[in-house]
């Protein structure tokens, strides 16, 4: 059990963590609470925490929502406070979550970057990019800078000494993975960010080229199952190596990192944030403003519009292995999959 202070110093917190700490605080007899890491930074010492809920069973089917990798985009970490708050006041009734709950189990990670958060920085405080952070290199050309550097931790997207171990951050969102999600037949992760674009997108490996990934015909499974089930939904769902290729990708490494057999999906959320620029341009004159929406409208609409998604996800944890293809079906989705996300073609 784990004791939370309820009177923070304002200058030693921020808002996201003290949510995150009363929804903990309010689920302790629900969520198993495990304080994965301890960062420091200039000022206070944040614990990091995961919380999981759901089946005991090793076997059964498990999806993980992390957020918050990046200091600066504080929505995905909202959008799955607002998803865990909503989970936690449905158990007193939800017969069907109830349900749904004795056959998987849910982890969270909303807040993997407090660091970062805390001091409103992109990089965690050891100026590194944590999704830039893992070794491998991409097999192609990266873009200048963004596509990860070694350079100095003076300049964004800096990967880390070459070498050097990876930040805590990092290991203790791999910890998870390896120990709550990939350890099972079938797992998921979703991770939230936000970022430049009019699009929302939901990438997943590969980042580091472009060839294509193992289990390509399962996500090509899955988005089509999320097309049937959200018809009008705005998603742009491919490899993220169709936008950019990306030194360190937390989530490649996650992904070749899964135990043989096991079938692990990973996928990362990006909110368009030029969406709510359009609409407010002077946010562009905000750090902050860049990768969030400002207004308490908006907020509310974009945390109504995408927890469909995380709840999506759910019932398909739920109801795998019923939708996941076998051998002759995997061998006809690899030519659909490969055809609709061939170089070139816009999905």
């Amino acid at each position: 059990m784990h004791a939370f202070p309820r009177t923070p110093d304002p200058d030693a917190t921020f808002e996201e963590h003290e949510d995150f700490k009363a929804i903990l605080r309010a689920g302790s007899e629900q969520f198993e609470i495990e304080t994965v890491a301890e960062i420091h930074t200039a000022g206070p010492t944040f614990a990091l925490y995961s919380a999981s809920i759901g089946s005991r069973d090793p076997q059964a089917p498990a999806l993980g929502f992390f957020g918050g990798i990046h200091g600066l985009e504080r929505i995905g970490t909202q959008l799955i406070l607002h998803y865990m708050r909503g989970l936690l006041f449905r158990l007193a009734w939800d017969t069907l979550l109830q349900q749904q709950l004795q056959r998987i189990r849910l982890v969270f990670m909303p807040i993997v970057n407090p660091g970062g958060m805390w001091a409103q920085t992109r990089a965690n405080p050891s100026g590194v990019d944590l999704m830039r952070n893992a070794p491998q290199r991409a097999d192609g050309q990266v873009p200048f800078l963004a596509g990860g550097q070694t350079l100095s931790p003076l300049l964004p997207w800096y990967c880390g000494r070459p070498g050097a171990a990876m930040e805590t951050e990092s290991a203790a969102v791999l910890k998870v993975v390896r120990e709550q999600l990939a350890c099972r037949p079938f797992s998921l992760a979703l991770d939230c960010h936000s970022g430049y674009g009019f699009a929302d997108s939901l990438w997943f490996p590969y980042a580091k080229t472009r060839r294509p990934m193992a289990h390509l015909p399962e996500m090509f499974a899955l988005k089509t199952l999320l097309e049937q089930a959200m018809p009008h939904h705005d998603y742009r769902f491919e490899p993220q190596s169709r936008q950019y290729l990306l030194h360190g990708d937390l989530w490649d490494h996650a992904y070749d990192q899964a135990p043989d057999g096991n079938l692990f999906l990973p996928m990362t959320l990006e909110l368009g944030s030029w969406l709510w620029i359009r609409k407010n341009p002077r946010q562009l004159f905000s750090r902050h403003g860049i990768f969030n929406p400002i207004k308490a409208h908006r907020i509310r609409r974009v945390l109504r519009r995408h927890a469909d998604l995380l709840d999506f996800l759910a019932r398909i944890a739920y109801a795998a292995p019923g939708w996941l293809p076998e051998a002759g079906r995997r061998a006809q989705l690899q030519q659909q999959a490969a055809a609709h996300w061939r170089p070139g073609r816009t999905p």
